[in-house]
């Protein structure tokens, strides 16, 4: 994988955090009413977005990303996804279809990019700038 490949995910990924940060500062009551979440939920989802998209700005602008700290990135992200899986666990009875649907449809987006995360920072020496 090229430098430039994992930075361009690197950089996806926290544009998605950014906005999941968004949505939970600007917009938790109604986005929450439309999943079938409490509100606090997609708050505190927005503010750990929040803090893993400038972990991953922090590792798109190294001249060579930090190995551990895309690995550290990959497994948050792996965290996440268990997280969501805990959130429809917890609170699947009361969310709504579209709820379930956006949870675990993020959720497996997530587990995308933090597979591509890890294999870029696994690649170790064998990134190459392009």
């Amino acid at each position: 994988m090229s430098i430039r490949t994992l930075k361009t995910i690197l950089v996806l990924d926290a544009v998605t955090c950014t906005g999941v940060f968004a949505i939970g500062l600007l917009a938790a009551a109604p986005v929450a009413a439309l999943l079938g979440l409490p509100a606090n939920i997609v708050v505190i989802g927005g503010w750990i977005c929040l803090a893993a998209a400038l972990l991953m700005i922090v590792a798109a602008r190294q001249a060579v990303p930090s190995p551990a700290l895309v690995k550290l990135i990959a497994l948050g992200n792996l965290g996440w996804v268990a997280a969501s899986l805990g959130v429809v666990a917890a609170f699947g009875a009361a969310m709504t279809g579209l709820g379930l649907v956006v949870v675990l449809a993020q959720a497996a987006a997530v587990l995308v990019f933090a597979i591509a995360e890890w294999k870029g920072a696994g690649a170790g020496g064998r990134v190459v700038a392009v």
